[in-house]
């Protein structure tokens, strides 16, 4: 979101008739995120290096707006080598970052049923063990009592690791990046 309002701000500035090197001196004022990410490119326009290159090479800190600057850095690229208006391609950027963090918002609150579910679903063999203690069937004995149950136990936290792992995984792809 720092990034995107970032972007906003350059455009803005670009659109009022500003220099690329003026839009960007403002970046420590946008936030500490947008001040790391944007800070080369800011420095490589007042000793006019490559902007995408700079761009390029702090997109590689792993943060999720990190990724957004190889968009950033090809939109650069693409006003540089043909001529188009900075601003116009800065404001497709914006709003194609804006849209990302809304959908993955939204998908997150939707897949917060789905994980509550995944949570209940993954105490229930223990809640299951609790219940048979208290009503006298000793579970807790069989597991302990002899190889048949020591190998059941293992089995059993296996196959709940793998479930909690593989429901993860399944949401985790679910989220855009």
């Amino acid at each position: 979101v720092e990034l995107a309002d970032a972007l906003s701000r350059i455009t803005d500035e670009l659109r009022a008739g500003s220099h690329p090197a003026a839009a960007l001196a403002g970046v420590t004022a946008d936030g500490p995120i947008a001040a790391r990410l944007l800070g080369p490119a800011a420095t490589a326009t007042r000793m006019g290096d490559d902007v995408p290159a700079a761009l390029r090479r702090g997109q590689h800190t792993g943060t999720a707006a990190a990724t957004e600057l190889g968009r950033v850095a090809a939109a650069w690229s693409l006003a540089e080598r043909h001529g188009v208006p900075l601003a116009d391609v800065l404001v497709g950027v914006h709003d194609d970052i804006r849209w990302r963090v809304r959908f993955g918002a939204g998908v997150r609150a939707l897949l917060a049923g789905p994980r509550a579910t995944a949570s209940v679903l993954t105490a229930l063999p223990g809640l299951g063990v609790a219940l048979g203690q208290l009503l006298g069937a000793d579970p807790i004995g069989v597991l302990r009592g002899g190889p048949l149950g020591q190998t059941l136990l293992v089995v059993g936290l296996g196959l709940v690791a793998a479930g909690r792992a593989w429901t993860e995984q399944i949401l985790r792809r679910a989220v855009p990046r």
